[in-house]
Order: structure tokens, then C-alpha cells, then sequence
């Protein structure tokens, strides 16, 4: 079964979202960190057109193919540093939110990584990527599905 296109739907809505998320995704704080992310993220929530999606966006952007494989298990991969490592924690918990929050010790250990404002770039992408995953996992838009039109044809992948 089809289901319905939020852009179709709510184009007020979709657009202003999109907006937001061209905004977060231009912070520089989070250069190299977003690939890791969005993906890390689309993984948990299941949403198999963002992680399609994300994955080509990470080719493109010169990511190495070895790492997206080792997102799944970056927690016993030795392809990302210390900071990458902090950025990936942080996504899990804020993906997975534990019923009694975040817990003190990982936010202190996450916080050793990155600056305040760095913190609040970070989780305002992880907010965003999480919105997207839910509008996927809830209207399932077919995978690949929108590459031409994000120039995600770039990526030689199909």
C-alpha cells in the first residue's frame, strides 16, 4: 500500500522543517560529525529511506566506505576517534531516551568532546534527524526514491 506525501500534504510544514534542517546541517561544529550521525540515527529508528539516503550523501561527501559499514558497531570499531565516539553516544542515548533521561556520566563524558555551543549544534541535528526518521518510518517513502532530485545520483550507488 501507498501511503501519503507529508511534502503533499503539509508543504508549510515540510518546507519550514527542511529549513531547519539546511540550517543545523550548515553549523560547521559539525563538520564530519553529520554523516556519522544521521546515519547512526536512521540505523536505530529503522527508516530505510534516510539511511539510504544518508549513506550516499556520505559517499559523496568523501566519507570512507569501511566507516559507514563500522557505524553499526562503531562501539567496537577502531575507525573513529574520541570525539566521533562522543557524537555517536550522544545520538544512541538521545535516539533511544532512557525513561530517567541522560544519564550524568555519559552527558560529562560527551561534554569533555565538545564545546557548549558544539553540544547544542549536535542535538539540535540529532532532534532533526529523528523528526525525519519518524515522518519515514511512518509514511515509508521508497528508498532512492528522491535521488535525482537531492543529486544523490552522484553517489554511483544503486
Amino acid at each position: 500500500m501507498s501511503r501519503l506525501n507529508y511534502f503533499q500534504h503539509a508543504p508549510e510544514l515540510a518546507n519550514q522543517y527542511a529549513l531547519f534542517n539546511e540550517a543545523v546541517a550548515k553549523n560547521k561544529a559539525l563538520h564530519g560529525l553529520k554523516e556519522l550521525v544521521t546515519i547512526r540515527a536512521s540505523q536505530l529508528n529503522g527508516c530505510a529511506f534516510c539511511v539510504d539516503m544518508h549513506v550516499k550523501e556520505a559517499k559523496i561527501n568523501g566519507e570512507r566506505e569501511l566507516r559507514v559499514h563500522h557505524i553499526a558497531i562503531w562501539h567496537e570499531s577502531p575507525l573513529f576517534d574520541e570525539r566521533e565516539r562522543a557524537a555517536l553516544e550522544w545520538t544512541e542515548i538521545l535516539t533511544r531516551l532512557p525513561g530517567r533521561g541522560v544519564p550524568d556520566d555519559v552527558y560529562e563524558r560527551v561534554c569533555q568532546h565538545f564545546s557548549e555551543a558544539e553540544l547544542a549544534a549536535l542535538t539540535f541535528l540529532i532532534v532533526a534527524i529523528n523528526g525525519w526518521n519518524r515522518l519515514g518510518v511512518a509514511f515509508q517513502p521508497t528508498p532512492g526514491s528522491a535521488d535525482k532530485a537531492y543529486g544523490l545520483d552522484k553517489a554511483g550507488l544503486s
